[in-house]
Formats: C-alpha cells, structure tokens, sequence
C-alpha cells in the first residue's frame, strides 16, 4: 500500500531525502584530522572575537549550530559562556570533546539533527552558526529561522558565518528551484547581504560584512569568501 504524505513534515523528509544524507558524509569528512581543512584548525572565527571586543556579548547561554570540531565552542565557554555544542557528525564531536578535555573547559556536546532538536523557548543569549547556513536546504530555510527565533531570549544575539556567493571555497549561485532539479547544493549555497538581510528580516541587524582572511597559524581564523552576520532579536 502506498504511503500518502499527510503532514508538512512528510514533504520536509521527501525533499529531505532527494539531497545527500549529512551524517554519513561529514562523519567520513571529520576521519582524516591531519588533511589540509582550513576550518580543521583550533582557533575562533575572527568575527566573534570581534564581538566580545566590542562589547556586543556579554556572559551567559550560549547554542553553537554545526560546532564541528569544537573551535568556536572552546572560545566562547573560555569567555564565561554555558555553551551547548550541537553537530550532525559523531565524529567531529570526539574531536571536539578531546579538545575540550584538554582545554579543560565544560562544554554541553550533542549530536543531533536541529531539525529533531528539543529546545528551551526563550532560553540562550547568544545563537551561533559557523558554517550551518550555507548547507541547510530551501525547504528547511523558514524552519531553521524559527527555531533561531523560538530559541533565543527577547534582547538576544544571532550570528552567522556562511559562504558568499561565488567564494574560494563554495557558494553556489543556483536558484532554490535548481537545487531541486540537480538534487545537490553543489557543495553549499552562497549567500549575499541582501539574501541575508531577507532571511532575517524578523531580526535587528547589526552588521553585516565580508569575512577578513587570516594567514595561520594565528590565535583567530578568518577566510576570504565568506560572509558573517550578526542580529539582535
């Protein structure tokens, strides 16, 4: 007997499963810690670095999305923060669970699907993505902003980290439409400030702006290519 769709979630899963299954793919992306990644580093993304020094965060509850191996988790629960790390890959977290162990700092790691994620409305001070964005398809898009939205305090800052259109190391120009006919994100979506600005019209923007290049090794990490955000519910 055929099964019929019956739910928004059914059409979520189906479109789901016409892309490339995540878990498997970063787990096997995470397994060879010595291959040239330049995010396979241990230092935080310069723009967050740049926000505590300019006051915008203070301390307190922090979600990483997408913590991978833990670099910019490491940072912020150096600066006082309660962090819950959050990662599709099991294997990026043993590595970033190491990397906490030897840091010895508390770090809250979990490996979970944020779109199958409990979380507490109303409950962290600070969300940041690093690298999530750029991966999460169209028909999750307004899914991924709510839960952004429901999860942050009233007051509470949002940040992002994500291809720019056309960069050095990804940012597909191709429409939402396209996605879907090719099946792929071809590596990861590019993003622009007016797209960003669009995505999270529901938020205060604060700033947006290319990502500065670092050369490593240095204690911050930054690529060209990228675009980083920060709002303000």
């Amino acid at each position: 007997m055929t099964k019929l769709m019956t739910t928004t979630e059914d059409l979520m899963i189906m479109l789901d499963d016409m892309l490339r299954e995540p878990t498997a793919f970063w787990n096997e992306f995470y397994k060879e810690r010595g291959k040239k990644v330049p995010f396979f580093v241990n230092a935080p993304d310069e723009n967050l670095v740049q926000y505590f020094e300019r006051g915008l965060l203070q301390k307190g509850t922090v979600l990483e999305l997408g913590c991978g191996a833990g670099r910019n988790a490491l940072y912020l629960a150096k600066q006082g923060f309660h962090v819950h790390a959050v990662d599709l890959s099991s294997v990026a977290l043993q590595w970033a669970k190491e990397r906490a162990m030897e840091a010895q700092v508390h770090i809250q790691f979990e490996q979970a699907n944020l779109f199958e994620l409990p979380l507490k409305e109303n409950h962290y001070d600070f969300i940041y993505d690093a690298g999530c964005l750029h991966h999460i398809a169209p028909h999750r898009r307004l899914q991924y902003v709510e839960i952004v939205q429901k999860a942050l305090k009233k007051g509470g800052y949002f940040a992002v980290n994500c291809f720019a259109e056309n960069g050095a190391y990804g940012g597909s120009t191709i429409s939402d439409w396209e996605v879907y006919r090719q099946r792929s994100l071809q590596g990861g979506l590019g993003y622009t400030k007016e797209k960003l600005q669009a995505i999270f019209n529901a938020f205060q923007e604060i700033e947006i702006r290319a990502m500065r290049p670092i050369e490593q090794p240095s204690t911050m990490f930054g690529l060209d290519g990228f675009i980083v955000a920060i709002f303000k519910k």
